[in-house]
């Protein structure tokens, strides 16, 4: 056998390959455990998402720009709960990629996808609720169902060619041995990915936020006074309070995403990073969670989620309301 060394309880990913990984010994109990584990986390993913989807595609009344938006995120989450999170579980446990070169680029070009997808969700929702917040007048004629679509079209297509072109910049790189799925790149190529899939998007996004919440903070105060006056409320300044609501809401989404994110893309800038390390894993599994969070913040904060959900549930009721 190509591997006869003095410890023969040594494993190996592919023990027929000179250049094969060494895979990591587990107890069956601690094997069992973490399938179990995975397995939840990514079906519960699933599940959330799903019932986002499914609450907004089917319920007319929901089909507004920003809950296309919310769509198109919750389609991203369902997709790392569907593909990612499963695929990366099972290269996390056994310590060994056994699909394939071909199915690894495939599922970096995907995992890339996803998260840029998702980065560039929240990107527009944060401009959504920018124009709904600070120019209200100006949001139904700008901001309307159709160019939402339209640019979520876009969002979709440049994500993918992103990362299909970071592929093949990074296609020379070697594998440091058989039976692993990543790729070994330079600081440089590293600092201008973070920069461009990370660092501006987040910093747009934060920038308009801080003027939301400045807006919304100093309406809310006034239609508080008029309350406190007695003045009767109009449908524009109940319709004020309702958007800085949401845009708290979504605010909080985001808040959310960067904890969950901002570590990893550090991580990422540290030279040598390999991610068989515990605390690279870890960070990488912070930003596969937050796609299970999401859903979570809108039952807390969206009534029409939650009656959506219990509509859904009840199969008989759903039909009707459709």
């Amino acid at each position: 056998m190509a591997y006869e060394t003095e410890d023969q309880e040594t494993q190996y990913c592919f023990p027929d390959i000179n250049s094969s990984c060494i895979k990591t010994k587990r107890s069956t109990h601690e094997y069992n455990i973490m399938y179990v584990f995975f397995s939840l986390l990514s079906v519960w993913t699933v599940f959330l998402n799903l019932l986002v989807i499914i609450s907004i595609s089917h319920f007319k009344k929901l089909h507004t720009p920003t809950n296309m938006l919310i769509l198109s995120l919750a389609v991203t989450d369902l997709f790392i709960g569907l593909i990612v999170m499963p695929l990366e579980g099972i290269r996390l446990i056994e310590t060994c990629w056994y699909f394939g070169d071909t199915i690894c680029r495939l599922f970096l070009i995907i995992m890339g996808l996803l998260l840029v997808t998702s980065l560039s969700n929240l990107v527009f929702i944060a401009v959504d609720r920018y124009v709904a917040v600070c120019h209200p007048l100006l949001y139904p004629r700008k901001i309307t169902a159709t160019r939402t679509i339209i640019i979520i079209c876009v969002c979709w297509f440049y994500s993918a060619a992103y990362n299909i072109s970071v592929l093949i910049t990074t296609s020379q790189s070697k594998y440091t041995c058989y039976g692993e799925c990543t790729f070994i790149t330079t600081l440089a190529w590293r600092i201008t990915d973070v920069f461009l899939s990370f660092l501006f998007p987040c910093t747009i996004i934060i920038t308009l936020y801080l003027r939301i919440f400045y807006v919304a903070h100093h309406q809310v105060k006034v239609i508080n006074s008029l309350m406190r006056s007695g003045k009767h409320l109009t449908e524009g300044s109940v319709r004020r309070k309702s958007e800085s609501k949401a845009a708290l809401t979504l605010g909080i989404i985001v808040t959310v995403y960067l904890f969950c994110y901002i570590p990893f893309f550090i991580l990422s800038l540290t030279p040598n990073t390999t991610m068989t390390s515990v605390i690279a894993y870890f960070m990488l599994w912070m930003m596969y969670i937050n796609s299970g969070l999401n859903p979570l913040i809108y039952a807390i904060f969206y009534p029409w989620f939650r009656t959506s959900v219990k509509h859904i549930l009840n199969l008989s009721k759903l039909f009707k309301l459709a």
